[in-house]
């Protein structure tokens, strides 16, 4: 895989850094994630294919054995707040949360991840590493670059839900069906809204201009009477194979089932761990090979990877007596 050989180590911590560290892995890396003695079995849900390493940082032991494993790895993924790694061992209508793929896994996590890889690259050219701070804040404001450009074109000149693209346009919306579902509509261009208009059974000449603003409330209403006519099912035999622009909004099953990712391979199922997304993009000569493994407890790898970095069993033996590492080993069920 394009990331084999590639050395990183993940020091616990919530979304962001997890979903980082799992995409490194899908994608080749050796990942170790350094969590707490102590800490709760397993390793949530972002761990696979990684290893667990349990150390207790906040004691000098356990800070000087992580500084020995950096110096062998290419990657170290931390997900403190500025200046707390260096420390280790001294001393209206309320808007709708968009979930948390903008800050954790958008902004934080991908943004993170093409930081680290930007970085191994430059490596092979300059010989030297650096330091890759990647604030979920920064890049979310960077994932919404054509917000701000188009803020000099209008775009978002109306309150929140009265613009072409965040609710107020007719063709940019989202409609309940008969039984309950709904249909998602982006016919933003004229080749696409006749075509939606069409498949709804209206006549052009009796409806105001596409881009007359003033209208769209009332146009919208149309819409939705129209759509609450008919099934999801109905709709989508409808507009299925158009250009309309007009799809369903899916469940979570009916995405798994859907025929466009069914074709794809788009995602994946795990008898312990249920359906997951494949992961992307899809590399033409060293494609991710995400492992089918269980996701491994805390301290599970502990002595393994400290013997794989140099210690010895001496060593492994001490650190484990004074508790500055913490060894879970798997047993077997008989």
């Amino acid at each position: 895989m394009a990331l084999q050989g590639v050395r990183v180590l993940e020091l616990a911590g919530l979304a962001p850094g997890p979903f980082c560290g799992m995409v490194l892995a899908d994608f080749g890396a050796q990942v170790v994630r350094v969590d707490r003695p102590g800490a709760r079995g397993d390793l949530g849900l972002l761990a696979r294919g990684k290893r667990s390493l349990a150390v207790d940082l906040k004691r000098p032991e356990g800070a000087s054995l992580l500084r020995r494993l950096c110096s062998q790895v290419d990657v170290l993924l931390e997900p403190f707040r500025h200046g707390v790694l260096s420390k280790i061992g001294r001393s209206g209508e309320n808007p709708y949360a968009p979930l948390n793929l903008l800050g954790d896994f958008g902004g934080g996590s991908l943004i993170c991840t093409l930081g680290i890889l930007m970085a191994l690259y430059q490596r092979t050219r300059s010989g030297k590493g650096q330091v890759i701070d990647a604030s979920m804040v920064e890049g979310t404001a960077y994932l919404s670059s054509f917000l701000w450009k188009s803020l000099q074109i209008g775009l978002w000149e109306q309150p929140r839900g009265q613009n072409m693209l965040d609710g107020g346009a007719p063709f940019y919306t989202t409609y309940r069906t008969a039984d309950g579902g709904f249909m998602a509509v982006g016919a933003i261009e004229p080749k696409f809204y006749k075509l939606l208009i069409k498949g709804l059974g209206l006549k052009p000449d009796e409806l105001p201009n596409q881009m007359s603003m003033s209208d769209w409330p009332e146009m919208k209403k149309r819409f939705a009477d129209v759509f609450a006519k008919k099934t999801k099912e109905e709709w989508c035999r409808i507009f299925d194979g158009t250009d309309a622009c007009v799809t369903p909004v899916l469940t979570f099953e009916e995405v798994t089932q859907h025929d466009h990712n069914k074709e794809r391979g788009s995602f994946i199922r795990d008898k312990d761990q249920g359906v997951s997304p494949r992961p992307a993009p899809l590399l033409s000569d060293t494609p991710a090979l995400p492992s089918s493994q269980r996701d491994p407890f805390v301290g599970e790898h502990t002595e393994e990877v400290l013997q794989e970095f140099g210690f010895s069993q001496v060593e492994i033996n001490q650190l484990t007596s004074d508790k500055i590492i913490e060894i879970n080993k798997v047993r077997a069920n008989l």
